[in-house]
């Protein structure tokens, strides 16, 4: 589908952007991760719709909203509500994918007004040592621009990056300089990793909507007992397992994620 251009909307004195896929159908809440932005949720967007109308946020520090921290579950939290009472929503689903599932199920435990259903891609309810080995990726350092897009590319998996794909949907061009840039600052991306390392055992435990967790079989950052500790612990919570997948789910496996997805809200 064409990915339609940003909104910008001013939430607790900071502009920030968001994607609107549009269309007649329930809103739905979409939240990225680390590295992302909103418009990565176009293909489920088209996949949902016209049922469902994803309206997904470029986080603070992310895609096109400005700013930078502080970056803390806090305030992560804080602005995803502000968009929903901005926007007079609520309850609504949920979807977020790695730290930015942590804002969502945060919020509908903080939140529960606003919160009617979670999809929860690939995070756990701790997301530091030891439950997970290497919880932050080290991107300082790391090339923002080039003179193209593959150099781009090339500079980032020079660092030891096997597909630099997901982080190149975060590249414009440059309209300075006629090159292409990341959106994020690697300095910022830093903190916010660090800031999100923790146990949010309260957060997940916080609400009993009906969630949908999901992770990859060669998942990093969910290993197998901590998912299934997380599904047994917490009402309505049902774990769906992705064979061949790593983190990216949505990514890895773009056809049976939406399908999941769309089955999961279809039922509610």
């Amino acid at each position: 589908m064409t990915v339609p251009s940003p909104h910008f909307v001013t939430l607790r004195g900071r502009r920030f952007a968001l994607t609107d896929f549009g269309g007649p159908g329930e809103p739905v809440l979409a939240l990225h991760g680390h590295f992302g932005r909103g418009r990565m949720y176009a293909p489920l967007a088209a996949a949902l719709a016209p049922e469902r109308r994803v309206i997904a946020l470029d986080q603070r520090g992310h895609g096109l909203t400005g700013g930078g921290g502080p970056f803390t579950l806090d305030e992560y939290v804080a602005d995803a509500a502000a968009l929903l009472r901005e926007l007079r929503l609520g309850p609504v689903p949920v979807v977020a994918h790695s730290t930015g599932a942590v804002g969502g199920y945060a919020l509908a435990a903080r939140h529960p007004d606003l919160v009617s259903a979670l999809v929860v891609e690939d995070i756990g309810a701790v997301t530091d040592r030891p439950v997970v080995s290497h919880p932050v990726l080290d991107v300082s350092g790391w090339p923002t621009w080039a003179v193209d897009r593959e150099k781009l590319r090339a500079a980032i998996e020079s660092r030891g990056i096997a597909d630099a794909s997901y982080f190149l949907d975060s590249a414009e061009p440059d309209p300075q300089t006629g090159g292409w840039r990341l959106l994020f600052e690697p300095s910022h991306m830093m903190a916010s990793q660090q800031a999100m390392c923790g146990d949010f055992w309260d957060d997940w435990l916080g609400s009993s909507c009906p969630a949908l967790l999901m992770r990859g079989e060669h998942s990093s950052l969910l290993p197998p007992g901590h998912a299934h500790e997380m599904a047994t612990r917490r009402p309505n919570t049902r774990l769906r397992e992705f064979a061949g997948c790593g983190h990216w789910i949505h990514d890895d496996a773009p056809r049976p994620y939406a399908r999941a997805v769309r089955t999961f809200l279809g039922a509610l």
